[in-house]
């Protein structure tokens, strides 16, 4: 007898939620980064830079910070597990046209979860010069999944979320709707 595998979904952000997680993390950032003279946000490839480019854009229109650095890290051949899969990998582009030495960096991805994508990006982030300080913001944050000690410095959500659970976000910009589901697989 074969047993069929169904999925379900349930809303965990609704999209007004994430508009206002997103000002909160803006005035979070704002408070710690005044003008942004020092600081430069780099959103992890793929699913970081969705976040990454709505933050800038929220500083940049609503909150009028000048000159805002953002750049987009691809980490693909920094994954310790990049090499373990079964199809080969995709990488995807890294675009930082400005020097990371000596600046705060915030690395911006969409969900926290064994931590292993930011150790890749600390590792990838090295190759632009030596950041004076890393901060981490994430919109959600699986804190039970962790296999690395890191943490975010910013957080829209803490889910606790069991291991079969998976996280999805949707952005408006990508798949027509700002949504973060939690799927049961």
């Amino acid at each position: 007898m074969l047993v069929a595998h169904t999925m379900s979904q349930k809303v965990l952000l609704s999209s007004k939620e994430i508009h206002i997680i997103l000002h909160r993390l803006a005035c979070q950032l704002l408070e710690n980064h005044l003008d942004f003279s020092d600081t430069v946000l780099i959103g992890i490839q793929p699913r970081g830079t969705f976040l990454a480019n709505r933050l800038a854009k929220l500083l940049k229109e609503e909150y009028k910070v000048k000159d805002i650095k953002l750049g987009l890290l691809d980490i693909t051949f920094f994954r310790d597990d990049f090499r373990r899969g079964d199809k080969p990998l995709e990488a995807s582009s890294t675009k930082i046209d400005f020097l990371v030495e000596g600046k705060k960096v915030v690395l911006i991805d969409d969900v926290l979860y064994t931590g292993r994508s930011i150790r890749a990006a600390l590792t990838a982030i090295q190759s632009f010069g030596r950041p004076d300080e890393i901060e981490l913001l994430t919109l959600i944050d699986r804190r039970f999944s962790r296999h690395l000690p890191i943490q975010p410095n910013y957080r829209g959500r803490q889910v606790d979320a069991i291991n079969q659970e998976k996280v999805k976000v949707l952005w408006k910009e990508n798949e027509g709707k700002d949504v973060v589901y939690l799927v049961n697989r």
